[in-house]
Formats: structure tokens, sequence, C-alpha cells
């Protein structure tokens, strides 16, 4: 990878000469063979391409930005207004995206200009849309979860559900931190008059484009947490209920279905690519013995679990800061996720940490993902020193919710227990 090797490339390359030897040669490419296959055919990374499906129609139908609109209308005259719309936006689009760079793209194409506009800094523009934009990561449907609980064997409903309480803090403390600055230093979002809205007006286009998002909402997370579909049908039917709400505001074209569904196609068969590849390097590790002598190591060290918990998270943080989401899974959870069961972590608590770790990392300079997607869709004249110096405070109240999901289980596994 470091030589500019395409990660999934990557990882076959070192496959093929872990089966060789270890697996015995020919025998072993063929076994390489069959595992790549099984790897590819786990029905539980079904509802993966399917949330892809559903951000990207929300996009490309513009559904979710009539629901930016209404959220607008009920912000009234509070302090750094436009900051907070993006992270409701932000919240609402996670709900019916499980792409974060979908979300970040619709709030930054929407909401960058507007600010710029009103002489909203840098800091108070920029930071909250990559902060809001990435809690996709977090509340379902989120694809990550999906393919973290595939590659670690953790329940996906179980995880998915999870990072709703977590999620909706994080949402929380970054309004909070918004207002609190602003208020205190009125010149980073300069107040302006807003027209005012008749209460009937409000009430109405929150009946025509938010309830009707709610329904979809419904058809994932609430079919999920009643227990009466799988991650995979609640995939389904949110998909099949985005397609219906396009089509009712007569925003599904074939323009819309044909680049929606390449977006997905090309997005899918890299992560699938990556999957198979990684699949079969944890089954080499494990072969090897490098996965057992890992855990025994771990396990004799006479330190709190805890530590190796933060020492963990530490790895997958400085990864996160030069290196693609999917990948870092794919190196880090062969090795973590038999320490974790070793050490006695919940692994659906451990699985919400690391989400959000994730999340941090596609926002960490110098090259996380989210930066560069803001680059691409804020003023020309933004350079990367200043995206950096907006993303750090939002990373500070991640550093923060994490902190406190480590200290209180309870706010990651209080929802995850209501399915039993």
């Amino acid at each position: 990878m470091a030589s500019g090797i395409p990660v999934a490339f990557g990882f076959m390359l070192l496959n093929m000469i872990g089966v060789i030897v270890f697996w015995g040669g020919e025998a072993g490419l063929r076994q390489l063979g069959l595992s790549l296959y099984a790897s590819l055919t786990n029905f539980s990374l079904l509802p993966l391409p399917l949330f892809v499906l559903m951000g990207e129609v929300m996009f490309e139908s513009g559904v979710g930005f009539r629901m930016l609109n209404t959220l607008d209308k009920w912000m009234g005259k509070l302090p750094g207004r436009v900051s907070l719309l993006a992270v409701g936006g932000g919240v609402g689009l996670s709900m019916l995206s499980g792409v974060s760079m979908a979300s970040a793209a619709i709030l930054g194409s929407t909401l960058v200009p507007e600010m710029e506009r009103r002489g909203y800094k840098k800091s108070m523009s920029l930071g909250p849309i990559m902060a809001s934009g990435a809690l996709a990561t977090m509340i379902p449907p989120s694809g990550l979860a999906v393919i973290l609980g595939a590659l670690a064997h953790i329940s996906i409903a179980g995880l998915l559900i999870s990072g709703i309480v977590p999620g909706l803090l994080m949402a929380l403390l970054y309004g909070t931190y918004i207002v609190v600055r602003c208020y205190l230093q009125p010149s980073i979002a300069p107040s302006y008059t807003v027209p005012p809205v008749s209460l009937s007006v409000k009430v109405r286009d929150t009946l025509k484009y938010v309830l009707p998002l709610g329904s979809i909402i419904f058809l994932v997370t609430g079919l999920i947490l009643v227990g009466v579909v799988s991650p995979s049908e609640a995939a389904a039917t949110g998909t099949l209920g985005t397609f219906i709400l396009a089509a009712c505001y007569r925003s599904l074209s074939w323009k819309v279905v044909k680049k929606s569904l390449a977006v997905t196609l090309n997005i899918t068969v890299m992560i699938l690519m990556i999957i198979a590849g990684a699949t079969a390097f944890s089954q080499i590790l494990t072969f090897s013995g490098a996965t057992a002598g890992l855990v025994e190591l771990v396990t004799q060290l006479r330190v709190s679990p805890v530590l190796i918990l933060i020492a963990m998270q530490m790895i997958i943080l400085a990864l996160g800061t030069s290196m693609e989401l999917v990948s870092i899974m794919m190196l880090t959870l062969p090795i973590f996720m038999p320490i974790v069961h070793a050490v006695g972590f919940n692994p659906i608590w451990f699985g919400i940490i690391m989400l959000l770790n994730l999340e941090m990392g596609a926002a960490s300079p110098p090259f996380g993902m989210m930066l560069f997607v803001m680059k691409g869709v804020a003023p020309s004249d933004t350079t990367m020193g200043d995206i950096y110096r907006a993303v750090i405070p939002f990373l500070c109240i991640d550093l923060i919710v994490m902190a406190m999901i480590m200290a209180f289980p309870s706010l990651a596994l209080w929802l995850p227990g209501m399915l039993k």
C-alpha cells in the first residue's frame, strides 16, 4: 500500500504469498479461491449496497435538500443558526443514508455558499459540516456498521441500534459548542435578519417534506428496533420506500436511477474486493499462529484491560489519519477481535467505540477522506490549513463522547438490550 498499490490488490498479493507458504502451494491457491467465494456470499453483507443506494437516491433526487429547507425555517434567530442547521441536517441525513460522504456532499454544497454569503468564518462553516456529515458512520443505517459487523461476527442489528444514542449525544454536544462559541464570539457567525415564516407554513412543510422521511427512518431503524425484520430486510424496505418517496415528489427519473445505481455499483465492488482479500488475510493470520501468539502476549500483560482498549483505539486513530476506513478495519479486526473476546469486552460495545474512532479518522488531518470531500465543495480560496483548524474542535468533542462510552457502556448497550 505504501508503494501505491490499491488496498484490495495489496491484500491479494500478500494472500497469494501467504497461501503458497502456509497452505501448500497450488492446493493453497485453490483453497484461496474457495475462501474468496465464501467471503463474498455472506448474506449479512446484503444491507451494504442497499444502504448505499438509499443515500444515492436521496442525494440525486434532491429529497434531502427539501428537508434542509424545512429545518431552516424552524431555526429562528439562534446564534450560529446555519451551523446548527448543518448539525440538524446531518442527523436527518444520517438517518436516511448509510454513507457519510453523501451526507457531507449534500450539506456542503447546500450550506457552505449560504454561510459564505452571511459572513461566517471558516471555522464555523466547514467544521460543523464535516462533523455532522460523519454522523452517518454512527447513526443507522450505517454502511460501515454493516461491514464491521460482518467482518467481526458481531450482531449487525445490535451494532446498528447501538449507534443511535452516541450519535445523538455527539450532535447535541456539537450544537451546544456552536451556540456557546457563537455567543462568546459573535463575529465568527454574524447574526442577520430572518424573514418571518408563519407557523402554518412551517407545519405544512414539515408534514410535506420531513414527516414522510420519518417513514423511511421507521422502515429501517424502527422495524429493526421492534424486532419485525432483520437488517437485510430493513435495508430492502427502506430502499423501496426511498424510491417510492422520490417518485411521489416527482424527482425519480431514469437519469437519477441510472446514476444512483452506477455509484452504488462502484462503491460496493470496491468494498467487496477489499473484504474478499482481508477475509483471506485473517484466515492466513490464524493458520500461521500469529493471531494466537498475539492474544497470548496481550493476555499475559499485567495491565488493565482498559489500557489495552485505549492502545487499540490509538492505533486505529493513527491509521485513520492516512488510510481509508474499510482498509483500517481489514487490517485491525483480524488481530483485535480475538483480543476483545480474550479480555472479555462486550463485542457490540467495542464495535461502537471503533465506529466512533473510524468516524474521527475520516475527518482527521492530514489525509482523512472527509477533509478532501470538504475541499471539493468549499470556496476556491479555502486552504487545507483552514479545513484542519475547523475540524479540530469537533474531533475533541468526539474524544469526549468516546471517553463517556468507555466510562458508561450503557450509552451504547441500552438500546441493543431492548432487542433481546
